[in-house]
């Protein structure tokens, strides 16, 4: 049998979209927060929208920005994130994960059953 010999790239903007949907199909988890303030290293578009990434070798550097639904627990909400964020990273893409960090910028009251 012969094997093909390559490489194969995956983008930022990809690794920002499985890290945003992994953290939004969390039971919990009502938004992203915009990022103000600093440089996405890597790319400027995913600058605001809650997600930074970094990569180095063949390892993700996760830091999420989340807004959370009202009366949810927030150490078990996110090490749910944590979770699932590093497992998708992981079976999609088999790439390591250096951290996930979670940054809770606000609780979303009043919304009721949305």
């Amino acid at each position: 049998m012969e094997e093909t010999q390559g490489k194969t790239t995956v983008s930022p903007e990809v690794l920002t979209t499985i890290v945003r949907l992994s953290a939004l199909g969390v039971s919990g988890v009502s938004g992203l927060a915009p990022v103000s303030g600093g440089v996405n290293r890597l790319f400027k578009r995913g600058a605001g929208d809650g997600v930074r990434i970094e990569t180095e070798e063949n390892t993700v550097y996760v830091d999420l920005h989340l807004i959370l639904q009202e009366e949810v627990n927030i150490r078990e909400v996110s090490r749910n994130v944590q979770q699932n964020v590093a497992r998708a990273i992981q079976e999609m893409v088999g790439m390591d994960i250096g951290y996930v960090n979670i940054h809770i910028e606000d609780i979303n009251y009043g919304d009721g059953e949305a």
